[in-house]
């Protein structure tokens, strides 16, 4: 199996950290991957912000219904930009974080991936001063992993159909 799709099988979601530092250069890397990203018509709509200090931490994870767990990670990254900036926004910011989120596991630090909805936009954004023409896409507490959950794919052959609806599972 090649280096990528070992990468890709331990990218796994982890809700528990070690409390520790995240080096600058492991988030820089991480945003490098991030935006390698494909983008339609190349607008790359995405920004990112990050924050690595304990207080911002906390109040970014708190302010979230599903990122308590984040209060010990080492950084948070909020991938945004404006959504009205073109059609293809979410798939682009889509492919960004998954692209983060894989270069996060690679480099032995661990993530999760928490949704972002209208109702959440008002209170992230006033607790980093975001403008309210920027749409926060995800909020992405990583760090130092406290668990290591194990590689895994999760394929099903029952879902890929071949040449037509109804044509399913392996084929060889």
């Amino acid at each position: 199996m090649s280096e990528a799709l070992q990468a890709i099988q331990r990218r796994r979601s982890v809700r528990k950290f070690t409390g520790a530092p995240v080096p600058r250069e492991k988030i820089v890397a991480a945003l490098e991957a991030a935006m390698a990203a494909p983008s339609a018509r190349n607008l790359r709509p995405w920004s990112f912000l990050v924050a690595t200090e304990r207080p911002e931490i906390a109040a970014l994870c708190q302010a979230h219904p599903y990122a308590g767990f984040g209060v010990d990670a080492g950084a948070v990254i909020l991938p945004f930009g404006s959504k009205g900036s073109h059609k293809w926004f979410d798939q682009d910011m889509a492919a960004a974080t998954e692209n983060l989120l894989i270069a996060v596991a690679d480099l032995g630090l661990g993530a999760t991936w928490c949704g972002m909805d209208d109702e959440r936009q008002a209170a992230i954004r006033a607790l980093v001063g975001l403008p309210e023409d920027q749409f926060v896409f995800a909020m992405i507490p990583v760090g130092v992993p406290a668990e290591v959950p194990a590689p895994r794919t999760q394929f099903e052959a029952s879902r890929v159909h071949w040449e037509r609806f109804g044509n399913v599972g392996s084929r060889g």
